[in-house]
């Protein structure tokens, strides 16, 4: 699908200055913020992806910012643009748990901010519990077997280096599984301050919880929660290597 991309120039009008400056800006602020997306170098916005705001498509919405698809350049990247009525006032201290993740290899590449901006790698794809329900017949048991080791294998590294996301226990929402990538998203709740859980809250979402995880069952025989939990505890107490091991013995990845 070829998409269109539109001049950031336009988004000083209705209704595209809603997605600027939602849920409320005044004109000023809306020229102010595209001041500031010229100054990042940031020359378009294609209005596509899953969820909409007003009329309009963008790639996500949360509490702290509306993510849409953008031109840096000739590169499209994944822009984040800080809400009027978030509780955060700037966008930078997300920035540095981004690039804080970047340095083991995880979510996607962060490439600048600004206090109402964070321009980011563009990763396509869907979210994981949509994936799981495409997952059907041969080989599907293989292929949810590899990615869900691999967001272990991320939450992982992040345990390691002290870093706790924070809203992976809501994991249909924090994962993207895409062609060639499977990558968690969305840092703006993370912090270093908290013991990790990353592990454990995405183990226990997708093979303990309720609505992943009755998926998953289907796909693939899932060992007894005892055995999970018991393993789990284990490795809450010691966050090592031997015990991440056991614990992708146990859940056969």
């Amino acid at each position: 699908m070829v998409l269109s991309f539109i001049s950031i120039k336009k988004f000083a009008d209705e209704p595209y200055s809603k997605i600027l400056g939602y849920p409320k800006a005044t004109s000023r602020q809306i020229r102010s913020r595209i001041n500031e997306l010229e100054k990042l170098k940031i020359k378009s916005i294609s209005l596509t992806g899953p969820t909409t705001l007003g009329n309009l498509a963008i790639l996500g919405k949360g509490y702290v910012g509306v993510v849409v698809l953008a031109k840096k350049g000739s590169k499209q990247v994944a822009l984040k643009i800080r809400r009027t009525d978030s509780p955060r006032n700037e966008m930078r201290n997300e920035a540095v748990l981004l690039k804080l993740v970047n340095t083991v290899n995880v979510g996607p590449k962060m490439f600048v901010a600004s206090k109402n901006f964070l321009v980011m790698e563009y990763l396509e794809g869907i979210k994981i519990i949509e994936w799981v329900n495409t997952l059907k017949g041969k080989g599907s048991a293989k292929k949810l077997k590899s990615t869900v080791r691999k967001i272990l294998e991320d939450c992982y590294r992040l345990d390691q280096i002290g870093f706790d996301h924070g809203e992976l226990s809501n994991i249909s929402k924090h994962v993207i599984v895409g062609k060639t990538k499977s990558t968690l998203i969305d840092f703006e709740s993370s912090s270093t301050n908290r013991r990790p859980s990353n592990v454990t809250s995405v183990t226990q979402a997708i093979f303990i919880g309720s609505g992943i995880a009755k998926k998953t069952q289907k796909i693939y025989k899932n060992p007894p929660k005892e055995k999970i939990i018991k393993i789990l505890k284990q490795y809450k107490q010691e966050k090592s290597q031997e015990n991440f091991e056991k614990l992708l013995k146990i859940l056969k990845l």
